[in-house]
């Protein structure tokens, strides 16, 4: 009973190897399958003659498939793993198959696509992927449950059965090209690389930390424009730019490869640079840089050339705008003279009594002198009267200062003018009195 019982297992365990064994390469495949291979012959000193790859449908229809993101993957005999082809975006199986060949093979046409590395007679697994899974695939190592391998010296085709899908190797097979059965869209055009690009905006004199600097660029055209291909030169030094920019938008490229001077003693000279080497745009970074400001492409004067101001409105992919002082805190204000916020000094409006007025510019209280008209009579003053005084007044100042002068520039001529009279005067007494 244990014989007969071990002998029904052993014979399970060989079923299950064989099933196993035909299902690796007899796998039932979904919407799309690999048909035939043929890894191409040396024929009368021609190498890689009738290499191909066939790919078909299962359900036989003429509804289109898409083949988007559709990779045949190729493993060789060392275990390499490559990626032959992949399916351009809207392209599509419109018909029974699509004959895929070796660029390389002297029978490269008729044709719907390329493919540019060959297939070894001894390899596998050749594989169809779709989003990271694997979809159908065929081996031809001869072991492992892979079908047997090609053999030089006498050419098969690897082809499958679709009533069994299993492959067999047979020795003439003319694969389907029908022009119609792949269709693909005609591409757009290739988007602009670098040309058009414009600096916009940029931050060198961070105010906490370097992370803070940026360096935005401009698309002002009406299409995507490419970066790949684009270099940022600054100090000679050429630092690659990758992406794109949409329409009429903004990028930011954080210079995390180099600092840019804060505050530059020296013009800074920034370049984009094309695939050619050709300067694309340049922008001169000005010495003058302030602390939390941005260098900013505000406008452009009557003779279209741009204007650059520092701004405090920092405005990384947004449109720039123009402050000429920065944000004060809360109870400072700026001083535009110096660029520096102050304190705010409130000066509390002052309430003088009754009687008292108050004085603007000293901000103190004078007493108001009211006049009656009984106390301080008015007496009225003709400008002829007050003139005629103050001339009166003016020339007696005038005469004593004169005579003033005189005595003293003459004061010894005077004396002794006086002294004379005086003896004169004596005599004269004298004579008199000696008369009588």
């Amino acid at each position: 009973m244990k014989k007969y019982f071990k002998n029904f297992i052993l014979f399970l365990g060989f079923m299950l190897t064989l099933a196993i064994s035909k299902n690796a390469f007899a796998m039932e495949p979904s919407i799309i399958y690999i048909k035939a291979v043929n890894p191409g012959y040396t024929i009368d000193g021609k190498q890689n003659v009738g290499e191909m790859i066939e790919i078909a449908r299962k359900d036989h229809s003429n509804t289109p498939i898409s083949l988007a993101g559709l990779i045949i993957g190729y493993t060789n005999s060392s275990g390499n793993s490559t990626d032959l082809l992949e399916f351009p975006e809207d392209s599509w199986l419109t018909g029974e198959s699509i004959l895929l060949r070796y660029s390389g093979s002297p029978e490269n046409e008729p044709a719907h696509l390329t493919y540019l590395k060959t297939l070894a007679f001894k390899a596998g697994p050749l594989e169809l992927k779709l989003e990271g899974k694997t979809i159908d695939s065929v081996c031809w190592t001869g072991k492992d449950g892979c079908a047997p391998y090609f053999v030089g010296a006498k050419p098969t085709i690897l082809v499958r059965d679709e009533s069994t899908w299993e492959f067999s190797h047979v020795e003439t097979y003319e694969p389907n090209f029908d022009p119609s059965s792949f269709e693909q869209k005609e591409e757009a055009p290739p988007e602009k690389v670098c040309e058009g690009i414009e600096f916009s905006e940029v931050l060198t004199y961070f105010e906490t930390d370097k992370s803070e600097q940026f360096i935005e660029l401009f698309n002002p055209k009406a299409e995507p424009i490419k970066l790949d291909g684009c270099n940022l030169r600054y100090k000679n030094k050429l630092y690659p730019l990758s992406g794109r920019i949409p329409e009429e938008s903004y990028f930011i490229y954080p210079p995390t490869e180099f600092s840019l001077t804060k505050n530059p003693t020296n013009v800074n000279l920034l370049e984009i640079i094309d695939a050619d080497g050709a300067v694309v745009d340049r922008l001169e970074i000005l010495s003058g840089q302030k602390k939390a400001a941005s260098f900013a492409l505000i406008g452009h004067d009557e003779s279209g050339a741009e204007i650059w101001r520092t701004t405090y409105a920092v405005t990384p992919l947004l449109p720039n705008v123009f402050q000429e002082y920065k944000n004060c805190e809360a109870g400072k204000m700026i001083n535009t003279e110096t660029g520096n916020c102050v304190k705010v000094v409130e000066i509390e409006e002052k309430t003088c009594p009754e009687g008292y007025l108050l004085n603007p510019a000293t901000n103190r209280c004078k007493k108001i002198i009211k006049n009656d008209g009984e106390e301080y009579p008015l007496v009225p003053k003709t400008y002829r009267e007050e003139s005629s005084f103050t001339a009166l007044v003016a020339v007696i100042i005038i005469a004593l200062t004169g005579v003033v002068y005189i005595i003293f520039q003459f004061r010894k001529e005077l004396k002794r003018l006086f002294g004379k009279v005086c003896r004169s005067f004596r005599k004269k007494l004298h004579h008199d009195s000696g008369h009588h």
